[in-house]
């Protein structure tokens, strides 16, 4: 219901029409949880509802297979990416989760602090729709009534947009702190409890993202160094701990942790049909074996015979079930914790990662610390002990010291960090470097690569058709940070 409200930009901000049921206007503090918790249901979907962002990623980074038993990820494994193939992706962001933000963007006095959060989100979630879809609307979109059919804009000018605004919510949080009567909104806020340097942070680590996302395009150095100039600066620098919402999950109907509700038990205790139907592919058991990785018994399930792993895309399955769930690798109690675990919206384990990618580049320093301290938060958020034990081996792309391609082993381990906690930004990343070596595709891929982007919707074919761009080939039009 609070999605479809509209927030006056007047005195009477937070007034409430006196028929509670039929609010006119609301206060920003109860628009914003719910705008957190639609961000979180963006990278993994709650239970019934379709497939989004972390599925998508481990499905197209050979992460997840399928139990012998179940028909459930044909058309991934098909890689049938057409105009409503994971269309939810484009559809709730702009509907739920950006609609949602943007309803308290608003240039009033002593909301700074909601102002900022909620253009710090907006450039979350268009950063994403950028790296899934390339051009889209971006300066006319959310308007509603006023411009129903709003043009699409250029990706990059729109990814510049978003350093700019991202600019725009940190000084708005200095304003806010200069102004003794600015609203905080605490509690209301289910991500840092409105703590502000938290959020200044936040919009560093974001911007992060998109910078580095853009390190391997020519013509981008002087920029790029230019705006990792400024974070520094700034002087906050990037997030130190997980960024997580989390309402108040609980292991009641309708109020699961939506990973756990999707991919663990119901309230009965009983395992879904996702978790038995969802299983490891051989080529990162393999790869997690070859790297003596003992995190591969906390992201994934280890049968009483071992470890096993199902091809993705198989037509057959060998006779006398030696690939059904009992004997497969389900998904682990790293990643599957209780019915009460936080979303995560950005990963410490990736805001490392990104750091020592740029510090490799040279817009940072500490290229091996940020890289050891992005093996170690993965370590920590799955629950296993002694990080350092394990980056210290002398294995290719596992310790710094014995690995000749740095980019590589930063790229890897990202992926395997991001496996099943928000493995779409392995996706992008596969797209631009190639990393993982020797990913394999799909055998029922109809081409011999896998998807590099998503097809516009036919959502937004059917309501905004004479703006829509021609289709992309989504096997080879990559988005621009990658060609």
């Amino acid at each position: 219901m609070l999605s479809v409200i509209t927030v006056a930009c007047s005195d009477d901000y937070l007034d409430v029409n006196t028929d509670p049921n039929n609010p006119l206007t609301t206060s920003p503090d109860l628009l914003l949880p719910v705008a957190q918790r639609y961000s979180a249901y963006t990278i993994t979907t709650p239970p019934g509802g379709a497939r989004r962002l972390n599925t998508l990623g481990n499905l197209m980074m050979y992460n997840w297979s399928q139990s012998d038993g179940y028909s459930w990820y044909q058309s991934e494994f098909e890689y049938r990416v057409n105009s409503t193939f994971y269309s939810t992706i484009w559809d709730y962001q702009y509907q739920a989760a950006l609609k949602q933000y943007h309803t308290f963007d608003v240039d009033t006095e002593n909301y700074e602090y909601y102002t900022a959060i909620a253009k710090i989100m907006k450039s979350f979630h268009f950063q994403i729709l950028v790296d899934t879809y390339g051009d889209i609307p971006y300066f006319e979109a959310l308007l509603r009534g006023e411009n129903p059919t709003p043009a699409f804009d250029d990706a990059l000018t729109v990814y510049e947009d978003l350093i700019v605004q991202l600019d725009n919510a940190i000084a708005l949080i200095n304003a806010g702190n200069a102004n003794g009567d600015v609203l905080n909104p605490g509690g209301a806020d289910i991500m840092y409890a409105g703590d502000m340097n938290e959020w200044k942070k936040f919009a560093n680590t974001v911007k992060l993202r998109i910078l580095v996302r853009q390190s391997d395009m020519a013509g981008r150095s002087g920029y790029l160094t230019t705006e990792f100039q400024k974070i520094a600066n700034e002087g906050s620098g990037f997030i130190t701990d997980n960024a997580t919402a989390n309402p108040g999950y609980t292991d009641q109907e309708d109020q699961q942790s939506p990973f756990w509700g999707n991919y663990g038990q119901t309230t009965a205790g009983e395992y879904v049909n996702n978790y038995f139907a969802t299983c490891a592919t051989p080529f990162v058991l393999d790869k997690l074996t070859d790297f003596n990785d003992p995190r591969i018994d906390y992201i994934y399930e280890e049968p009483e015979d071992g470890h096993l792993g199902v091809v993705q895309g198989l037509d057959f399955y060998p006779p006398g079930g030696l690939l059904t769930e009992p004997f497969v690798s389900n998904i682990g109690p790293g990643l599957l914790k209780s019915a009460e675990q936080n979303s995560v919206i950005f990963s410490l384990a990736e805001a490392e990662f990104l750091q020592a990618e740029a510090a490799l580049k040279t817009y940072l320093s500490g290229a091996q610390q940020h890289y050891e301290n992005g093996i170690a938060a993965s370590f920590d958020y799955l629950g296993v002990p002694n990080a350092a034990g394990y980056y210290t081996q002398p294995i290719d792309l596992v310790s710094w010291g014995s690995t000749s391609n740095k980019l590589e082993a930063i790229i890897t381990q990202k992926w395997i960090a991001l496996n099943g906690l928000d493995a779409i930004q392995s996706w992008y990343d596969f797209s631009r470097t190639g990393y993982p070596s020797n990913l394999p595709i799909s055998l029922l891929s109809p081409e011999p690569t896998r998807p590099v982007r998503l097809a516009y919707p036919s959502s937004e074919i059917s309501g905004n058709g004479a703006n829509v761009p021609a289709q992309p080939n989504v096997f080879t039009s990559k988005i621009f940070w990658a060609n």
